[in-house]
C-alpha cells in the first residue's frame, strides 16, 4: 500500500513543504531514499522501538520511503514523526483517509513521547501557503505555530495522541493564538530602564541619536563607567516592532531553535551580547548544517560587542559584510542560504590595556605607542562603519548619590519614535532605506544640504580636528538624525557641532 505524508526542510528562514511518500510490499527490507542524513536514517530505530512500546509493529515486509524533492537534504530527527504515521498507515494499522490532509513533524523518544522541532513558524506558513488543512507537531512548539491563521495547529505529546487522532478516538480543539494581542500585550515590557542610571547624560544623548537614525555606536572608557549597563538599555529606547518586524525575528529565532514552549511571537527587539571567545560560524552563521549567527539573531534590535579589541580580529572582519548589507550569505557545495541580518552594532572597549588612559584621576600605565597599538585590533574599515564615538568617563560621587530623577526609556522613545516616522517618509520611495544610517552618498547629497555657515564650520572641523575624510559623510548622516530629533526640515550649525563631537577617533592626536 502506498501513502503520503507531508513533513517540511528548512533552507534559511524559509521552509519548503517535503512529500514523504511510504510503500508497504511483499518482501523483506527498509529502504529510505532522498538524500536523508544520518539522524534521518537512524529514526528506523527509534521509529520501530516506539511503535512496539505502544502495542504497533513495524511492518516485517518491504518498506520503501522516498523523501521529495529528492535533490533536496534533509537534516535532522525531526522527520520520526512524519516517517512512523506513514508507516503505520501504510501497514493498515491506523487508517490513512485524513493524513494526507496534515504537515506532520516531531522527533519520537523510544517511548513514544515527543520532543520540539526547529522552525515550527515558518513551516506553519509554509504549510497554509500549501493548502494544508493543519499541522500536527509536539506541544513545545505549538503556540508559535498557531500564530498563522487559518491553519488547524494540533499540539500533540505522544505518538498515541496521533494514532488516536486518525483513528476518530480523540478529537484535538486547534490551538489558537491572537498573534496581534499577544503582540500588544508584551511590546513595551521592558525589565531596564535609563530612569535608574546616575549621570552620563552625554552618553544617553549620543545613544539616543544612534536609536534615532540606527547609528552604529562604539563607547570608549575605564573600567566601571557604565557602559555595559548603558548598552543594555538601549534596545528599550528603540521604536516598538511593527508586527511584521516581530515576525521576521521570531522566524529567525524559531529556526535556531530559540523559542521557549511558552513564546508564540518576540515580541521586543533582540539585545545580543555574545562573548569576547566566539568563534566565526557562531558570529555570522554556518556550520555543516548552517544555522544562524549572533548577527541574524539580533536582526532587528541590537548587537552588543563588550571589550572590542578582545574578539578575534578574523571574527570582526567577517562583520563587515553583514554591516554594509545587513544580510549574510552562507554558501555550501550544493546550495546557499541568506539570513537578515539587520542590526545595530554597539560596542565598548577600554582605551588602553591598563584601562586609565584620559581618565581624570588614575594615571595611565601603559607604554608609549601601547594606547594606539591597543587600537589597531580594530581595523579601520571597521572602524569604518561605526558612525558614533562616545567617550564615557567615570560617574562622579555626587552624581551617584544624587537624588535628580532621571529621564525614562519611554520619555526618550517617544523622541526616537517620533524621528523614525519622519525618516520613513523621507524614505518611502527606497524600499531597501529605513533609517539615515543606511543613505547612499546620493541620499546625502540629495536630504543633507548644508548652508554657507555649516560648510565653513566642517571645514574648520576637518583642518583643525584632524578629521579624516571618512568622517565627513558620518558626520552629516549624524547631523541629519540630530535635526531630525529637533524636528528641523534643515540641517544647523548646532546640528553639525554636536555631530562632529561623536569623531573622537578620527581625530589625528587622539591616541597620542
Amino acid at each position: 500500500m502506498l501513502v503520503k505524508t507531508f513533513g517540511s526542510a528548512l533552507l534559511g528562514i524559509d521552509a519548503i513543504i517535503v512529500t514523504v511518500e511510504v510503500s508497504v510490499t511483499k518482501g523483506i527490507n527498509f529502504f529510505l531514499v532522498g538524500l536523508p542524513d544520518n539522524a534521518i536514517k537512524e529514526s528506523q530505530q527509534r521509529i520501530a522501538t516506539a511503535l512496539d512500546n505502544n502495542g504497533y509493529k513495524m511492518p516485517g515486509r518491504r518498506i520503501v520511503i522516498n523523501m521529495a524533492p529528492a535533490g533536496i537534504r534533509k537534516e535532522g530527527s525531526s522527520y520520526d514523526l512524519t516517517l512512523a504515521t506513514g508507516i503505520l498507515a501504510a501497514s493498515g494499522q491506523i487508517p490513512s483517509g485524513r493524513i494526507g490532509d496534515y504537515l506532520i513533524m516531531g522527533e519520537l523518544s523510544l517511548d513514544g513521547s515527543l520532543r520540539p522541532v526547529r522552525g515550527a513558524l515558518p513551516i506553519a506558513i509554509k504549510a497554509k501557503e500549501a493548502g494544508l488543512k493543519g499541522f500536527i507537531l509536539p506541544m513545545q512548539n505549538a503556540r508559535e505555530a498557531a500564530i498563522v491563521k487559518g491553519l488547524e495547529v494540533h499540539g500533540v505529546r505522544h505518538l498515541m495522541d496521533v494514532t488516536d487522532f486518525f483513528h476518530g478516538i480523540k478529537k484535538f480543539q486547534p490551538l489558537i493564538v491572537d498573534a496581534r494581542k499577544e503582540f500588544q500585550k508584551r511590546v513595551n515590557n521592558w525589565e531596564s530602564d535609563f530612569a535608574d542610571v546616575k549621570g552620563q547624560e552625554n552618553v544617553k544623548r549620543a545613544l539616543e541619536i544612534a536609536a534615532a537614525g540606527s547609528h552604529n555606536l562604539l563607547m570608549l572608557g575605564p573600567p566601571g563607567s557604565g557602559k555595559t549597563m548603558l548598552a543594555r538599555r538601549l534596545a528599550s529606547i528603540l521604536p516598538p516592532f511593527t508586527l511584521q518586524e516581530s515576525l521576521e525575528t521570531t522566524k529567525i529565532h524559531s529556526v535556531a531553535g530559540r523559542l521557549g514552549a511558552e513564546r508564540s511571537l518576540m515580541t521586543r527587539r533582540p539585545f545580543r551580547s555574545p562573548h569576547n571567545t566566539i568563534s566565526a560560524a557562531a558570529m555570522v552563521g554556518g556550520g555543516s548544517v548552517p544555522r544562524p549567527g549572533e548577527v541574524s539573531l539580533s536582526h532587528n534590535g541590537v548587537l552588543f560587542l563588550d571589550e572590542l579589541p578582545e574578539f578575534q580580529r578574523s571574527v570582526l572582519e567577517m562583520m563587515r559584510q553583514p554591516l554594509e548589507d545587513r544580510s549574510i550569505d552562507i554558501s555550501r557545495a550544493k546550495y546557499a542560504v541568506r539570513y537578515p541580518a539587520g542590526f545595530m552594532l554597539v560596542a565598548s572597549m577600554n582605551p588602553c590595556p591598563c584601562g586609565y588612559y584620559n581618565h581624570p584621576e588614575k594615571d595611565c600605565i601603559c607604554h608609549p605607542g601601547m594606547v594606539q597599538k591597543y587600537l589597531s585590533r580594530i581595523s579601520g574599515p571597521l572602524l569604518d562603519r561605526i558612525d558614533i564615538h562616545i567617550e564615557v568617563a567615570p560617574v562622579t560621587f555626587d552624581e551617584l548619590s544624587g537624588k535628580r530623577n532621571a529621564e525614562s526609556s519611554s520619555a526618550i522613545r517617544t523622541r526616537v519614535t517620533a524621528a523614525r516616522v519622519l525618516q520613513g517618509k523621507r524614505f518611502r520611495q527606497h524600499s531597501n532605506i529605513h533609517s539615515n544610517a543606511q543613505m547612499s552618498s546620493k541620499l546625502l547629497h540629495d536630504h543633507c544640504p548644508v548652508d554657507n555657515t555649516g560648510r565653513l564650520l566642517l571645514k574648520n572641523a576637518m583642518h583643525k580636528l584632524g578629521l579624516s575624510a571618512r568622517a565627513y559623510d558620518r558626520i552629516l548622516k549624524l547631523s541629519r538624525t540630530i535635526a531630525d530629533l529637533d524636528n528641523s526640515p534643515k540641517i544647523e550649525s548646532l546640528h553639525l557641532a554636536e555631530a562632529i563631537q561623536y569623531r573622537s577617533l578620527d581625530r589625528e592626536a587622539w591616541a597620542g
